[in-house]
């Protein structure tokens, strides 16, 4: 039987999208599983701008929250967006933990 692993969701401002990928590598290999967003709308992938597509990643995000215990943020200089801060939001009134890249 595999064991328990602590499961976290990366938020975000996917302008940081090496930041998740770096962190996302982190936090692997301190043995935990990572869920990370599906596209990086701020960094050539597009498709999130198209109609309807930007409120689906946002609901998804927040049920991959929801799948985890944790959610560690991606703040490089403090930055929070309007998305991130939702998110942040959603996870305090979930009692899921919460992590900050930058204090």
């Amino acid at each position: 039987m595999p064991k328990e692993y602590n499961v976290i969701t990366l938020c975000g401002s996917t302008k940081f999208k090496e930041d998740f990928i770096r962190t996302q590598k982190e936090l692997t290999l301190k043995g935990n599983i990572i869920i990370t967003v599906g596209l990086f709308g701020h960094c050539g992938d597009n498709e999130v701008w198209e109609d309807g597509v930007k409120e689906l990643m946002d609901d998804m995000h927040k049920r991959r929250i929801l799948m985890s215990n944790e959610i560690f943020v991606i703040n490089k200089n403090g930055y929070i967006g309007e998305s991130t801060k939702s998110e942040i939001e959603f996870a305090k009134k979930h009692n899921k933990k919460i992590t900050y890249m930058e204090k």
